[in-house]
């Protein structure tokens, strides 16, 4: 604790005695300070013992010391320290009035006491104080540090925290998600900065916020080395923080981003683990496979998984959402495999598990954020493709699903595809890309340009033959010709295009061909 005026009252060498303000002797001393001016205020800040002999003060005039005692309250000066034996042989009683009405305590300092010595035992204590705090910062990280050696997680570290501040402490992981939390009851409060920690994750690191009110007071900080904070640290306590418990919060910062800095590297060698992995059921080695994932992902894959691709045009975009899907899986009690592959990032998760749930609710937000409509390439918005379920032997084949379904997702503008929609929908969206539309154009142009000079309805006799599968006298009904003029129809398409009709690709690529133009059905 700081000195204060019952400290210093209590002090046997000073024989200072009480004559004004006794219940407000708690109040904590910043300063001594001797002043004879008539107006001290403008070089106070506050918290200060002043010390007076009144050389130029109107010590009996009730009116006078009514005033300049009432500027000294409000100044924030805690207390009057006034000399007997030299100016005046007893303190002035208007002054003692003054003191009770203002609230400010006024002590009699004794003539065999120098002003020296009531500033040498302030600064005494001071110093006193603040070798305590540091004392016992030491001591807090000392603790905290045995607690983060202990292995067992942010959890005794938090623990240890919270008895060191007096109050709780909260764990957010990188997408704002509470971690870990101490005590317990904290946990629904620490739930409710979710936002606040969103918002603080957004401002380059390391970054720091206080939030609530007097009697709920919680600091935030980031913890990370880098650009982009990796968790935040948040201590909520009932009032401001003092020198000791400041210890406390730093060291617990320090220590919860080696923590995560070793976490990082750690996950690194598991990624890289998890690359050799997802490479051996790529090639169709699964037993090997298995062999090299052991325990660490080995659960993984005896159940099964959806492997998905993630793709943008920034490379941080598919970072955010691996994070956002390990946050979830690591809630859950779930194993993913995430593997980077240059600005691309590759995962296998548990079907229905948590993960993919995440990943699911990150592309609805985005697609909520961004309409389709107005998205353009440079936003930088995730792109996923979702397998369907496999297993360790059916890799090669999810991840060509993947593909497909993340090819489906940048062509329609959609953050994310699974490939059931693509297995249980139609082909005919996929026409609508660019690139087959113009060979489609290119295909037809000679039958569009034959039909366009009067010559005949090519086109609208291709289309009919094709829809009845070749049959002629259906095809000839519905284009109200005979049947001959058909054939000899089909037959100045096969000269125009060069191509025969009895080749099923040729039939085929006619009829993709004419969807992807829209061309109609009737002459």
């Amino acid at each position: 604790m700081p000195p204060t005026l019952a400290s210093l009252v209590q002090h046997s060498a000073l024989k200072l005695t009480v004559r004004a303000g006794a219940d407000r002797l708690d109040q904590p001393v910043r300063w001594a300070h001797a002043s004879e001016l008539a107006d001290p205020v403008p070089y106070m800040e506050g918290g200060e013992l002043l010390l007076v002999t009144a050389t130029n003060l109107d010590a009996e005039n009730p009116e006078a010391m009514r005033r300049y005692v009432r500027r000294l309250a409000d100044a924030g000066v805690v207390g009057l320290g006034f000399a007997v034996g030299v100016n005046y042989d007893d303190v002035p009683q208007p002054l003692i009035d003054a003191g009770e009405e203002a609230g400010l305590p006024i002590l009699e300092v004794p003539r065999r006491t120098p002003f020296l010595a009531i500033a040498k035992a302030v600064s005494s204590e001071i110093a006193a104080d603040q070798y305590r705090a540091v004392t016992a910062g030491f001591e807090a990280q000392r603790d905290l540090t045995r607690a983060a050696l202990a292995g067992d997680g942010p959890a005794e570290l938090l623990t240890r925290l919270a008895a060191q501040v007096d109050g709780w402490a909260a764990l957010y992981d990188a997408s704002g998600a509470v971690v870990a939390v101490a005590p317990d009851w904290a946990a629904r409060r620490a739930a409710r900065l979710t936002p606040d920690v969103e918002r603080l994750r957004e401002r380059p690191a390391p970054a720091s916020v206080v939030v609530g009110g007097t009697d709920d007071r919680v600091e935030l900080q980031t913890l990370g080395t880098g650009r982009r904070a990796r968790g935040a640290l948040a201590v909520g306590t009932g009032s401001a923080l003092g020198t000791a418990e400041r210890y406390a919060v730093h060291s617990a910062v320090a220590l919860l981003t080696l923590t995560t800095a070793r976490s990082r590297s750690l996950q690194g060698a598991e990624q890289r683990l998890g690359a050799a992995v997802l490479r051996m059921l790529l090639a169709g080695q699964p037993d090997h496979a298995r062999a090299v994932a052991g325990d660490l992902y080995g659960g993984l894959l005896d159940a099964p998984f959806r492997l998905l691709i993630a793709e943008a045009t920034e490379p941080s975009t598919p970072a955010l959402l691996g994070e956002a899907m390990e946050a979830a899986a690591s809630r859950a009690g779930e194993t993913l495999l995430t593997v980077p592959e240059g600005e691309r990032l590759v995962v296998l998760a548990a079907d229905g598990g948590a993960a993919v749930a995440a990943c699911t609710a990150y592309a609805e937000a985005q697609d909520e954020r961004t309409p389709r409509d107005q998205k353009t390439s440079e936003e930088g918005e995730v792109v996923v493709g979702l397998s369907a379920p496999a297993g360790p032997i059916a890799v090669s084949a999810a991840y060509k699903q993947a593909e497909q379904a993340l090819s489906v997702a940048r062509r329609r503008g959609r953050a994310l595809v699974e490939h059931e929609e693509l297995a249980a929908g139609s082909v005919l969206p996929l026409l609508a890309d660019d690139a087959v539309r113009a060979f489609a154009d290119g295909m037809l142009r000679a039958l569009y340009e034959h039909d366009a000079k009067g010559r005949g309805d090519l086109v609208a006799s291709l289309r009919a033959w094709l829809s009845h599968h070749g049959q002629w006298d259906a095809a000839a009904a519905d284009l109200g010709v005979h049947r001959h003029t058909l054939r000899y129809r089909m037959r100045r398409v096969e000269e125009i295009l060069g191509r025969s009709l009895d080749d099923p690709d040729v039939r085929m690529e006619l009829w993709l061909a004419l969807k992807a133009t829209g061309s109609p059905s009737t002459p």
